[in-house]
């Protein structure tokens, strides 16, 4: 909970009454200069947040929790922000958004804006380009409940909340291999997301317990923070593995966006799928099935991966389970077969 410092507390340490703590804190022209300076010296070196609700302040709460997230402009994202509103409305939580377009430099700005407005606790899936937690840790050591969900790190320890993406690449590599398909071609992002390393690993890993080779030539890595940048190195990525003496007959794509243009860019090269190049990728999108041709996809518990990160917040805030062990958790993903990876 944020209340690492309350009205009582001031009041306490500077032997005067809460309400002329609270009064000095509002500028109220009752109160002299010099106490005034005393309150909001000793108020801003311990990190005292003086505007919060009124009913906030009285409860040491604002029933508010902070959610950064990488973009909204994500299927996955935005039915995992679903899940954390159902269960934060469901305990009388409000939620403040922002995002921080894989920037580490505006993830910072729009914490320190949601810490500054007073939040009880805080939900982030890290931008792409947090390498250093120290900053996050920091709040934490200060009496912020931090939770990670989508996109963890072992920086840090709390609880994390994510799915199985070691697993579901695993899985959906095999389908592949299963369904016929050995040239098998990786479209990842060109971070070091632990999201991008399970997935990579996953498909790895069903390559070699088949004993079909990793070729690196077969794994490309695409630009994430800027849609432009994507699309150019899509399209350039897939030209070269089309270019290539052996050409994959399949292509296994990382992430919602990429996989998503994978389709059209296909199309749009005149590439048959699954014809000439299968192809399956994790997206949520519900418009897989209208796609042409309609495509396999590797689906995440996106409301669910909410819910339960939602959950484990409220419960450190309400601090029901103090002595509680911090947990990482995976869901299992699901592959949802379609017309994109069946071979005629």
């Amino acid at each position: 909970m944020n209340n690492s410092i309350t009205l009582k507390d001031i009041a306490k340490a500077l032997q005067l009454s809460t309400s002329t703590i609270s009064k000095a804190l509002n500028d109220s022209y009752e109160i002299g200069e010099e106490t005034k300076k005393r309150v909001m010296a000793y108020a801003k070196e311990h990190h005292y947040v003086p505007n919060r609700m009124a009913k906030g302040l009285k409860q040491g709460r604002s029933r508010s929790i902070g959610v950064v997230v990488c973009s909204l402009d994500n299927n996955v994202i935005a039915q995992m922000l679903d899940g954390i509103d159902k269960v934060s409305t469901g305990k009388s939580y409000q939620i403040i958004i922002m995002q921080s377009k894989e920037s580490q430099q505006q993830e910072i700005a729009c914490i320190d804006l949601l810490y500054a407005g007073g939040i009880d606790g805080l939900l982030i899936s890290p931008a792409c380009e947090t390498t250093d937690f120290s900053y996050l840790k920091g709040l934490q050591s200060s009496g912020l409940p931090v939770v990670l969900f989508d996109r963890l790190t072992d920086q840090m320890d709390t609880h994390k909340v994510g799915a199985d993406n070691f697993k579901g690449a695993y899985d959906a590599t095999l389908h592949l291999i299963q369904n016929g398909y050995k040239q098998i071609a990786h479209l990842n992002t060109n971070t070091n997301l632990s999201i991008s390393i399970d997935r990579l690993n996953g498909y790895k890993a069903a390559l070699a317990d088949h004993k079909i080779e990793f070729r690196e030539d077969y794994l490309r890595s695409c630009d994430y923070t800027d849609t432009n940048k994507l699309n150019a190195d899509l399209e350039e990525a897939i030209k070269y593995y089309m270019s290539l003496p052996v050409p994959p007959d399949a292509i296994f794509t990382a992430t919602d966006q990429i996989t998503t243009r994978c389709v059209t860019l296909l199309n749009k090269l005149g590439y048959k799928i699954p014809g000439e190049v299968a192809l399956i990728g994790f997206t949520n999108t519900e418009l897989a099935d209208a796609m042409n041709p309609a495509l396999s996809t590797i689906h995440q518990p996106a409301f669910e991966i909410g819910q339960l990160a939602a959950g484990k917040l409220i419960s450190l805030i309400e601090r029901k389970h103090p002595e509680e062990e911090f947990e990482t958790i995976k869901l299992a993903t699901h592959i949802l077969v379609r017309s994109s990876t069946q071979k005629n």
